[in-house]
């Protein structure tokens, strides 16, 4: 497994201030929680962050985080929360949590379909109803993704969450066997579009009744 690196550095200063002057320097807040600590206040570099973004899934990965505060210490982290500006997407703040890599841990991990489903084919529609899964898993395992062939499908087919076919010691902590996808009727689609016209025509003819009475109260 690759190690991939992270440096931080130990800071005292809290609030909004000090924040914007993180940032004018290129660095970010950033909080790491662990089981058996105290939440500790850290800063890092915004571009180490980005660049290693552009390789991993950030809440798929774990980090060597190396904390600078007179003497370096090292701790397995993943990204717990990313916080960015909502139109700029820069990134503003990071939550970290100390992770044990003999510990299994959750993590939500993307499905994606493989094939073209043979209801697909006749003119059904697939329609992915969880696309991430939450998996108990160790560090060491957490999958890309959750791949599923829906090839042999039929329209009224589905996947429920006991029927993925997991490699190694990976585990879906789920309460009920609920549909991860399915595949629709064409008839289903039609049907729910000639609902919606049908409200939206019913308030109309409300609108149009009610205008009368109003110009009688005038």
């Amino acid at each position: 497994m690759e190690q991939i690196e992270l440096k931080a550095t130990v800071r005292k200063n809290t609030g909004k201030g000090p924040a914007r002057v993180l940032r004018r320097d290129g660095r970010m807040p950033a909080v790491l929680y662990g089981p058996d600590q105290v939440p500790m206040l850290l800063s890092i570099n915004v571009r180490e962050l980005e660049n290693i973004s552009k390789k991993y899934n950030l809440s798929q990965v774990p980090l060597n985080l190396v904390i600078e505060d007179g003497k370096s210490a090292t701790k397995k982290v993943m990204v717990k929360e990313l916080q960015t500006h909502p139109v700029s997407t820069n990134y503003l703040h990071v939550d970290l949590y100390e992770i044990a890599m003999d510990r299994k841990i959750k993590v939500n991990v993307p499905v994606v379909t493989k094939g073209k489903a043979k209801g697909v084919e006749t003119g059904g529609v697939l329609q992915i109803v969880r696309r991430e899964l939450e998996v108990l898993c160790l560090p060491t395992e957490i999958p890309d993704t959750i791949e599923i062939d829906i090839t042999d499908l039929d329209v009224g087919d589905s996947v429920h969450v006991d029927e993925l076919p997991l490699e190694g010691d990976i585990e879906i902590p789920a309460a009920m066997n609920f549909t991860v996808l399915t595949i629709l009727s064409p008839k289903v689609e039609v049907e729910a579009v000639e609902e919606e016209e049908e409200v939206e025509e019913e308030v109309e003819v409300e609108g149009e009744e009610e205008a009368p009475e109003e110009a009688e109260e005038e």
